[in-house]
């Protein structure tokens, strides 16, 4: 935001913070329109700082993503290939179960054989970056089965989290989930 004028940079804070409101209440179907008003700004202005309501999500949820990544390389760091791969996506089941909106946004982004460098400022790139070395290194380890690729892990995670939203206790019922997706429907003896 470099370059703009200060009235531009006041717009585009007005405009996140009314955003992050709407979408904590109403997830990603969040009113732009309803943005712009309480925002005191028009449509056209909250189009220009965010041409899609994707670009919107991804704002909102940059701090989110961000604490994600911090994670992964945390996690980096510890010797168990496997228990740091499946801490980084609990906690990123967590996030998407607290955070309203979050799962929405990233089934924006359906799995893709394209180039990393095509959207590397997106939710799912940003997170994919991040948690390469750990998937890397779990498949490498042989903890993880052979074949398992970040979108399916984001796709398991989006899943929880979509499928937990409307229970009466989601994160209760998105970790029990999660426990049952990693031990398996039907554990050997």
């Amino acid at each position: 935001m470099t370059g703009q004028r200060a009235d531009a940079r006041r717009n585009y804070s007005r405009i996140l913070a009314v955003a992050e409101a709407e979408v904590a209440q109403h997830g990603a179907a969040a009113s732009l329109e309803q943005v712009a008003r309480t925002a005191g700004v028009g449509s056209a202005t909250v189009r220009r700082h965010f041409p899609t309501r994707q670009a919107l999500l991804e704002a909102v949820f940059q701090e989110r993503v961000q604490a994600l990544c911090g994670r992964a390389d945390e996690l980096g760091r510890t010797e168990d290939s496997r228990a740091a791969l499946l801490g980084w996506l609990r906690g990123l089941v967590e996030y998407a179960v607290s955070a309203r909106g979050l799962a929405d946004a990233l089934t924006y982004e359906p799995p893709t054989d394209a180039p990393a460098g095509e959207a590397p400022h997106s939710c799912g790139a940003v997170l994919a970056d991040a948690a390469a070395p750990l998937l890397a290194r779990a498949l490498d380890d042989g903890t993880v089965r052979a074949g398992t690729t970040f979108h399916d892990l984001l796709t398991l995670a989006v899943g929880i989290a979509l499928a937990t939203e409307h229970h009466a206790e989601p994160s209760v019922q998105a970790d029990r989930l999660f426990t049952l997706a990693v031990e398996g429907i039907s554990p050997s003896p």
